[in-house]
């Protein structure tokens, strides 16, 4: 916990005040017995005699005592409450912006329920394990230790019985911690395969509906949450074995105070209001540490929680940060030289000795099967990830030479997966450039094909769009897409197979759209299908992560037996 409490910044303040008044408010809570005892021994015997003042101070004085007290800690929980909500808003911004700073090496490793599970989860574990230790920092010693004093002061031999049973008390947390923490870790780690679970099913629900395997995955994820709840439990019953033994702890040493005060009572050694007052400070002794006790619990969570946080802290992005470059005027748009990738933990290569040139305006239609190394090379010339060997360059200056913002100034991608995100088309369109104008938008949508069906939707450009553009057919939300990546204008323009759900003329009107705007554009074309391809500058023919061709659509006819094997199966037809 300590490496985060940096993210405290700007609550310092709250920090220190909120035990101050915790500390006030304890203080009033060990002057109470003493209010009791002297009601007992001196208020009720003389109020038998018809004086009631002391009864009726006593009596205000405990009045008064109490409502200080609340008014003290209700303010110690203000403070608490605050500085921790900004902690947990700290720290979740923090690995929020630090996580977005990693690369899909790292994302990779993590996974993104386990991001989100320590994004909300495990930060609100160490938020509320920062709640508490404002609140009970300063009050727990100090009603442990004053508790102590004041029993040695009334009696120093009965006062043993508070420090025995205190010990015993405060050394079962933590024995407990030693074996719930690596527990509470486990569940965490259960949290996080409930996740994946969950969001692998969520995403896939059509497929399995489609396939009929509801049932399979109902039992995988009640398999999941079985596993889940064994070690909830099994960590949960070991915590749960604190309250009942300090309970039996207490009882045990409020019988033996009683019967050892009961014999100083009639000695004359002691009064019956100061044996209340023992009884009181036991318990007070008792409650607070089974509070630390409880407090011990929630800091093992913490503890492993902060642990998980903590790792995504420490991983650094595997890729060194550009620059920065300038584009050098004349030299190719797309260079690769003999690149090799492997993605981390592969065992072989997924591409091998790939080298091609597109020059300024030129289109690279790239084509192959599934799982041929399409999309791997764009995310290497996105730079997604770094290639394994060889070079890939942009302009003349290595990939690796430009910074974020040049990079992505660079390149515009409308990739596999179309994401759209809730808001206004206009505002989908406005994150590939956000100081577009009016007439900017116009033209994206009518490239894109999208002012059509656009111009239809109430509010035109400023129409709804629902989370992932659900009330958006695919090829819509395609040819949005396609938009967003356009009105940025950038020189470079990738469209990963984000044709797939567009037919044949409408993708024709596309490619020609492109082909008009009035700036030299750089298409890399991403498909499975031949005629998206064939009218390309160039196409490159990908196999098993190797170039199995690399030419005109007439010279790979010719020279390329995949390509034209391609060709025919997809224009010709292959009778089954």
């Amino acid at each position: 916990m300590k490496n985060l409490l940096r993210y405290l910044k700007g609550y310092w303040g709250k920090t220190v005040l909120g035990p101050l008044f915790k500390l006030t408010e304890a203080v009033f809570e060990l002057i109470v017995p003493l209010a009791v005892a002297y009601i007992i021994d001196t208020a009720i015997p003389e109020a038998r005699g018809g004086v009631y003042r002391p009864l009726i101070f006593g009596g205000v004085l405990i009045f008064i005592l109490g409502a200080a007290g609340l008014g003290f800690s209700l303010t110690a929980q203000f403070f608490a409450s605050r500085a921790s909500a900004g902690f947990g808003t700290n720290v979740r911004n923090a690995l929020y912006r630090h996580i977005n700073t990693l690369s899909a090496v790292e994302l990779d490793r993590f996974s993104a329920p386990t991001l989100v599970t320590r994004l909300l989860n495990d930060t609100a574990q160490t938020q509320n394990a920062v709640a508490m230790f404002i609140r009970l920092v300063t009050r727990v010693p100090f009603i442990v230790v004053g508790s102590v004093v004041m029993a040695f002061i009334i009696h120093p031999l009965l006062a043993l019985i508070f420090v025995g049973a205190g010990l015993i008390t405060g050394a079962v947390p933590f024995v407990l911690m030693r074996f719930t923490q690596p527990g509470y870790r486990e569940v965490q780690q259960g949290l996080d395969n409930i996740g994946a679970k969950t969001r692998e099913t969520l995403a896939g629900v059509r497929v399995i509906r489609a396939f009929g395997r509801e049932a399979d995955e109902q039992a995988g994820f009640a398999a999941a949450s079985k596993t889940l709840a064994q070690k909830s439990i099994r960590v949960g019953g070991i915590s749960a074995l604190l309250n009942p033994f300090a309970y039996a702890l207490v009882n045990l040493s409020i019988i033996a105070i009683l019967y050892f005060g009961g014999v100083e009572v009639s000695l004359g050694n002691l009064t019956q209001g100061q044996v209340i007052a023992l009884i009181n400070y036991l318990t007070s002794i008792m409650h607070t540490l089974l509070v630390f006790a409880n407090l011990a619990i929630v800091f093992s969570k913490a503890s492993a929680s902060a642990a998980r946080i903590n790792e995504v802290f420490e991983t650094r992005s595997s890729m060194e940060p550009g620059k920065g470059a300038a584009p050098l005027i004349g030299s190719p748009a797309v260079e690769c030289r003999d690149v090799c990738f492997a993605y981390p933990g592969g065992a072989k290569n997924t591409l091998e000795n790939l080298s091609f040139t597109v020059m300024p305006g030129q289109t690279l239609g790239i084509l192959g099967g599934t799982g041929s190394g399409k999309s791997t090379v764009l995310n290497l010339i996105l730079r997604r990830y770094d290639a394994g060997g060889g070079e890939i360059r942009l302009f003349g200056r290595p990939v690796s030479a430009y910074t974020e913002a040049e990079l992505r100034a660079l390149i515009g991608c409308a990739p596999q997966k179309a994401e759209l995100f809730a808001g206004t088309v206009r505002e989908n369109l406005l994150w590939g450039n956000a100081a577009a104008a009016e007439a900017d938008v116009e033209l994206a949508l009518k490239v894109s094909q999208s002012a059509e069906f656009v111009s239809k939707k109430a509010g035109g450009a400023d129409a709804r769009v629902e989370a992932k553009g659900k009330n958006f057919s695919g090829g819509q939300r395609q040819r949005l897409s396609i938009a967003r990546a356009v009105i940025g204008r950038a020189p470079i323009l990738i469209l990963d197979d984000a044709t797939s759900a567009l037919d044949f003329s409408t993708e024709a009107r596309l490619r020609r759209a492109l082909k008009k705007l009035p700036r030299e554009l750089t298409t890399l074309l991403v498909s499975q299908r031949v005629t998206s391809v064939k009218n390309a500058d160039i196409i490159l023919v990908l196999e098993d992560g190797r170039p199995a061709g690399l030419g005109t659509h007439a010279s790979l006819l010719k020279d390329c037996a995949l390509y034209r094997e391609i060709y025919e199966a997809q224009t010709k037809g292959v009778s089954a």
